[in-house]
Parts: C-alpha cells; structure tokens; sequence
C-alpha cells in the first residue's frame, strides 16, 4: 500500500466501483479501490456485451434512461475504440407480436432522443434480398435494422482500473473489506488479502460498490441502515459455434414479450442471451440451469432455419444483476436505472444501487460530483472527453491503427496483430515490449498466448490465475483446447512469482478443439 490515509475507499472491483476510482482519481482525490476477487469477476464479466440504450425499455416509459444511454453510447464510443464498436442489430418482423408500425414508431425514438455521430439510424428491410435473412426461416420477410454498440466489458473494467493507477489510485484486488467503522468524522477501513494479513485504512468517505452485496455491505459489515434495496435478477448466455457469416446481430421478439440477442462472438462463435429470472442464492454461485438453456435454445430457434438445441452450446456464464428494487412484478420490467445514496451519519458512505454498463461512466461521474462536495476539494468533471488506456488511436480510426500495427511488425500473424490491437490498443507496444520476431515474444504456452503477454497481464492488469487470463483479460479460453486451463496454471505457478491461487469455479471449455 502507498498510504494508509485516503480521500476515498471504494469497496467493489465491478464497472462502478472502477469508474467512480476513475473518476476520483483524476479529480486530484486520493482513492484506494479494494475487491474482494478479481476485476470483473462477477456482474461486470456477465453482460450481454452491448453499449446499448436498451430498445426494449421504451415500453415500460423508461424514456429518462433510454436517452441517458444513448447518450452514453458515443461518449464510449470515442473513448474506447480498441475494445468498442459499432454493431448493427436486425430484428425480424413477427407480425403476431409487435405490430410494424410501433416497432417504426420506438426506432423513431430510439434514433431522435440523442444526437448520433457515429452510428447510422435506423430503417426497413427486405429479408429476402438482405444477407441478414439467409440464416432466418423463410416466413420472415420483411426487418427492421438498427445501430448499438459492442464492449469487451471484463476488459473495460480493467482499462478503468488501469487508468485509476495511472492518476494515482491504489488498486487492491483479492482484498476483502472486512470491517468499516466511523471514527471521529472519518472511516477506518479493515482490509484481508489472500493470505489472510490485515490492515486498516482510513478514509474520508467510504464508497460502497459492492453490486450483488451492496446490501450485505451495509448491513454486516459498515453496519448501516438503508431503505434502499437490489434486487438480484439471474441472466444466462451460451456460446455456440458460428450460424452466420455476415456481421450483423439479431434481436428476437418472443412471445412471453421478451427478446434476446444472437451476436456474432470471438470470430467463430455466436453468443446467445439473456434469461431474466429472480434470484435468491449466492451472488458468487450463479449459474445457468437447464430450463434456461432449453429457453434460449427454444427462442433462437423460432426464428434460425437451423435449429439450435442444448448440444450444440460450446460454453455458457450467467450473472446476477443487482438491479435497483422499483417493486416491478415481472423481473424483465425492472428499471436498469440507479440511485446513488449518500449516508451521513458520522463520516458520510456513498452506496450505489442499481445501474447498467452502458451508463457506468455518468453513474461515475455523478458520484464524483458527491464526493468533492463532501471533501471540498477536486478539480471537477473529466470523463467525457477523455480517452481509456489504450484507447487513443488516431483519429479513432481502429481500421488504420491495426494497418500501421501490421506494418510496424510484419512478422505478427494477422489473427494475433488482430488480437492484439483490440485487446491493447495504443497499448500494444508496451505489451510486445520491444520483440521483434515471434521467438522474442517467449514461450508458446498455448495457441496463440505467448510469455511476454503473460507477464504483461499479470504485471499491469492484475492477472493472478489461468482463468483471469483466459475467460477476463481475453476469451482465449474458448479457442484453446480443454486442458488449456490447467496447462497455463502449471506454468504460472512455474514462471510468476507470488501468483495467488485462483478460487474462482472451473469454466466450461469448449469441446472438439
């Protein structure tokens, strides 16, 4: 540790809690962030992956939040070019669902309630000329399309975490706040590492980001009453092999009212997602069941000429949303919005409930505008403009960045100079740290993951286990055969030193590779 005092201690290694050290930090604040796992190990890594305004929730009139994340979508966008993009989404007509003419009428909103720069609006096609309908069953003849945004978002949890460090942030991963006690108009803050050594902390305020335990936070550990609740909300994915070629994702109606998403996925593969279900178990044991598999399974199938069926699923993660209680009957009806809650009974504590990805970065902002009120000090708003690690490619333009990454280094095979340049950015020069063939970049220790990115992830982006490297830091986990994970945990244990033993649960490799 650098200090032992600080401005702000946030508790939570998720999105928000990133964002809001993000912001801090770069406001001048002394921040120290503390997660219990890893970055993103939990709701952050669980997402459906899209920089979205949410089109579904114009029907329950959430128009404040449709246009905040709409909003959002360009400020990211422009921010993160090397691990965010623009995708286009089809949605083919069910003419027994949705009438067409308030399909037109919400993409009408969708386009007009914040200004574009970068994604194209929206518009009515023929799914018999337009190459989206080649994979659909014939009875879908007419679609509409629409413009969103993609993320890598364990990746982008890192990349804020990154850019907290750089402003001067301590970063503490696989450190558990243990206890939080007001004393004399301050906190003191226990923390426990992996080996089990504590320490205390103080701070000015305390940040409660804990997502899925922000409740537990308050109640059994800083010992605060709150009126305000989550509620946790279980939403499932599985990865099958490629169904298409073209680049274009699908939104699905279905007939329980609710969508899900086909999206192209890591080169060979198409992810599928989400499930909405109430969930009242261990935020840390979620996992898919069956009847959610047989439901996407089912849904997809309703409209892909091919049948997808539970064989074919390759790989699967699930992840509970701690969503803000608004009290809504159906789980899918939930408000994605958030409310951030300043407790001042003593030394004041800022808890976060509720949010979404998309808005992480106004969600941070805003809580920084709270913490310099109570701290009277800090230099003000910054984000908007300003660019993640990584993420400052000339003119934002990626496709030229990986040309002049190409030309720089001919010897990179274009599936790796690929990787790297949407994994790392402008950052990828540090990464290669200065090889100049293959062999200097180290050992092969699987397809395509070689020493020298090993020991880049472990020393700048906190990656202690095979499973923070393979399924967080990248999805190489889906492209490597199925031992791969013990393969590259035999060789941590070898090569880096003071590794911490990984308790996150096995993931599901996928078969025939």
């Amino acid at each position: 540790m650098e200090a032992s005092e600080y401005d702000v201690v946030v508790v939570g290694g998720g999105i928000n809690g990133a964002g809001i050290a993000r912001d801090a930090a770069g406001r001048g604040l002394s921040v120290l962030l503390c997660e219990k796992d890893d970055l993103a190990r939990h709701t952050s890594s669980a997402s459906t992956k899209l920089i979205h305004g949410g089109l579904r929730y114009l029907e329950y009139y959430e128009f404040g939040l449709v246009r905040k994340a709409l909003q959002e979508r360009e400020v990211l966008l422009k921010a993160a070019p090397h691990i965010m993009w623009p995708l286009r989404f089809v949605m083919p007509h069910d003419k027994h669902l949705r009438p067409g003419w308030m399909i037109r009428a919400g993409l009408f909103l969708y386009d007009h309630l914040a200004r574009r720069q970068i994604l194209p609006g929206s518009s009515g096609i023929d799914l018999r000329r337009h190459e989206a309908g080649k994979p659909l069953q014939a009875r879908f003849g007419k679609g509409f399309v629409y413009s969103d945004g993609w993320v890598q978002d364990a990746r982008l949890v890192t990349l804020c975490a990154m850019d907290a460090r750089e402003r001067g942030a301590t970063i503490l991963t696989r450190t558990a706040c243990v206890g939080a006690q007001r004393s004399e108009g301050s906190w003191r803050i226990a923390l426990r590492d992996a080996s089990g050594a504590e320490r205390t902390v103080g701070a000015r305020v305390l940040v409660n980001a804990a997502g899925p335990w922000v409740g537990d936070f308050l109640s059994q550990v800083a010992q605060v009453k709150s009126a305000r609740r989550v509620r946790l909300v279980k939403g499932s994915h599985i990865v099958v092999k490629k169904l298409y070629e073209h680049p274009y994702a699908y939104i699905f109606q279905n007939p329980d009212k609710r969508i899900i998403f086909a999206i192209p996925y890591e080169q060979d593969f198409t992810l599928i997602g989400t499930t909405d279900l109430e969930y009242r178990g261990a935020a840390d044991q979620v996992a898919i069941d069956a009847d959610e598999t047989a439901y996407l399974c089912e849904m997809a199938s309703r409209y892909f000429s091919k049948p997808v069926v539970p064989a074919d699923v390759v790989w699967n993660y699930s992840g509970v949303r701690p969503l803000l209680d608004d009290e809504s009957a159906d789980a899918s009806g939930v408000t994605r919005d958030y409310d951030l809650v300043m407790d001042q009974g003593g030394a004041p504590m800022l808890s976060v409930f509720g949010g979404k990805i998309t808005t992480f970065r106004k969600l941070a902002e805003e809580a920084a505008d709270l913490l310099q009120e109570q701290l009277g000090k800090g230099s003000g708003a910054w984000t908007a403009r300003a660019t993640l690690p990584g993420g400052d490619l000339p003119g934002g333009d990626f496709g030229k960045f990986l040309e002049s990454l190409r030309q720089a280094h001919p010897w990179l095979p274009a599936t790796l100079a690929q990787r790297y340049a949407r994994a790392y950015g402008s950052r990828t020069e540090a990464m290669l740290s200065g090889a100049r063939s293959l062999e200097e970049l180290g050992e092969e220790v699987l397809p395509g993951l070689y020493e020298a990115e090993i020991h880049y992830l472990h020393r700048q982006e906190w990656a202690c286990s095979a499973e923070d490297i393979l399924w967080r830091r990248s999805k190489l986990g889906l492209h490597v055969p199925a031992d791969g994970g013990e393969i590259l945990a035999r060789w941590l244990a070898e090569h880096v030193v003071n590794v911490t033993k990984s308790k996150d649960s096995p993931q599901i490799a996928p078969t025939g590779h």
